[in-house]
């Protein structure tokens, strides 16, 4: 890993899980202040929470997606609470939920000036269309990750399921736009 040259930031964890039971969504929703539920235009029952301020679709079969968290603890203390709160509605889970991150989002800086032309010339997978988006969209080959650069150094990375795989592709993505400069 070369020395950072660069700070990153995880902007939002989308994570789910299975509790292994099933949910009496209208139940809950009746119970619970934070919910929306309105089964004709979607199954789910969306929760939204303050403290992690993070939001989670919640289906009946147990299966939930929860997003907005910047941390896997954080992940963790909301999959807690949602548990907290359908203890409401006198369900009881007894197991230990495994958590799956299906996405991460993290913005940062990589302080270094990019010529977008430039790399939309010298490298494959990249759509820039400066008259739409300021941006330059780059696919990284070999990783899940897709980037949004900016001219003055500023980058989104998306489509990583872990910190080490995050960091891995903004390295290679470091080392890849400093070797065209």
């Amino acid at each position: 890993m070369t020395k950072k040259k660069f700070d990153l930031k995880i902007q939002n964890i989308v994570a789910s899980t299975c509790l292994q039971h099933d949910i009496p969504l209208i139940k809950l929703a009746e119970k619970l202040p934070n919910t929306e539920y309105n089964p004709e235009q979607f199954p789910g029952l969306v929760m939204r929470m303050k403290n992690p301020k993070t939001s989670a679709l919640i289906f009946s079969s147990g299966n939930i997606v929860c997003t907005g968290a910047k941390s896997m603890a954080k992940v963790r203390e909301s999959i807690n609470q949602i548990i907290k709160n359908i203890g409401k509605i006198g369900i009881k889970i007894k197991i230990k939920p495994r958590i799956k991150i299906q996405n991460m989002v993290a913005s940062g800086n990589i302080n270094l000036d990019l010529n977008l032309n430039k790399l939309t010339l010298k490298l494959d997978n990249t759509e820039y269309e400066p008259e739409q988006f300021p941006g330059l969209v780059y696919k990284l080959v070999g990783t899940k990750a897709t980037f949004l650069l900016f001219s003055n150094g500023k980058i989104v990375c998306t489509g990583t399921t872990s910190e080490t795989k995050l960091k891995e592709a903004v390295d290679k993505v470091y080392k890849i736009l400093k070797s065209i400069k």
